[in-house]
């Protein structure tokens, strides 16, 4: 039998390739029509019970019936989300570890830590914005503020004298309270407290007089009448809170500050299974029976109005300047 010749096995190889590219152009569709053929993972960065939890468990349910695979939920605190979040970044891209992201995971924590495990664009893939909910500006009903001008006119004549809580260092609150002391040109005396819970409590108390923190935190207080609120940090005010305010129309015009939800997979998502997942989330945040979960609690389903790329780099740029204004960072 003669040996093959040099054009024999470039044919051979090029054959070779060429069937190779064939199986990987059929490999995208029929595993997406596959996908998915185990229960899926939802990490959820913060503990159990908390806003981020609250928003992740409605949509691991509905995902789950939509997919025809339970999404089961990993709570996995620590470092401001970022143990969690780095866990998903390393795990495969197949589609089977997803992450309840954070507008500290993905917007704050890129500032705020010296030393990030993960790059919060380039080690993701952005299957959507989920929810979103904006910080309350709230005081105890013993203090002399009934207005946020009430409010700026007393720190302009006490500079620094006025102290403000939160939920943390480099948490929504904090930051959404930097950046109103910034545009009111006042200046505030930060409080951090280790979560929403006890800063709530020492408010309610009257040990502080003023405190930042997303709405759902606070408002089951503020309908009791046993807290004050002077504004909100969105830019439309709150479903829950028709009467109150934004902190635009209470006189600081372009305000605007919100604590936001979004699912991702580790970057190198296969576009067939990004798809599909993308079109499941957005379907489900659109579901009258998710917006039902969320509302009362005054958080509003995610509707972007810009790709998500494009929110999430603007997010970055607005969050690290008000990190950098506080001169906080975190190890």
């Amino acid at each position: 039998m003669p040996l093959p010749t040099a054009t024999d096995r470039t044919r051979r190889r090029l054959l070779g390739a060429v069937g190779a590219l064939t199986a990987t152009a059929f490999a995208g569709p029929l595993s997406a029509q596959s996908f998915p053929a185990k229960p899926l993972r939802l990490v959820v960065p913060f503990p159990a019970g908390g806003p981020t939890d609250i928003v992740a468990r409605p949509l691991a349910q509905m995902l789950g019936d939509a997919l025809g695979q339970q999404v089961v939920v990993d709570n996995r605190g620590g470092a401001g989300g970022s143990i969690g979040a780095d866990a998903v970044a390393k795990s495969p891209a197949d589609g089977y570890a997803l992450l309840m992201g954070t507008v500290g995971t993905h917007a704050i924590n890129p500032a705020l830590y010296k030393k990030l495990p993960y790059d919060a664009t380039k080690d993701f893939t952005a299957l959507g914005l989920i929810a979103l909910a904006p910080v309350a500006v709230v005081v105890h009903p013993g203090t002399p503020y009934n207005t946020v001008a009430d409010l700026i006119a007393a720190a302009k004549r006490e500079p620094g004298r006025i102290h403000f809580g939160s939920a943390g260092n480099g948490t929504p609150g904090h930051l959404t309270g930097e950046m109103f002391a910034k545009a009111a040109g006042i200046e505030l005396k930060h409080v951090p407290y280790k979560g929403s819970a006890p800063a709530v409590t020492d408010l309610l108390g009257g040990q502080i007089p003023l405190m930042f923190d997303p709405v759902q935190s606070v408002l089951q207080h503020i309908r009791g009448g046993k807290l004050r609120a002077l504004a909100v940090s969105s830019s439309a005010r709150a479903a829950v809170l028709p009467q109150v305010p934004t902190v635009n129309e209470a006189g600081l015009p372009g305000f605007e500050a919100t604590a936001w939800w979004a699912l991702f997979a580790p970057a190198g998502l296969p576009a067939p299974i990004a798809a599909k997942l993308a079109a499941e989330a957005a379907r489900i945040v659109q579901a009258e029976a998710f917006r039902e979960k969320l509302v009362e609690i005054g958080v509003q389903p995610g509707a972007a109005a810009q790709p998500f790329a494009d929110f999430q780099r603007a997010e970055i740029a607005k969050w690290g300047a008000a990190v950098r204004d506080s001169g906080v960072t975190l190890d």
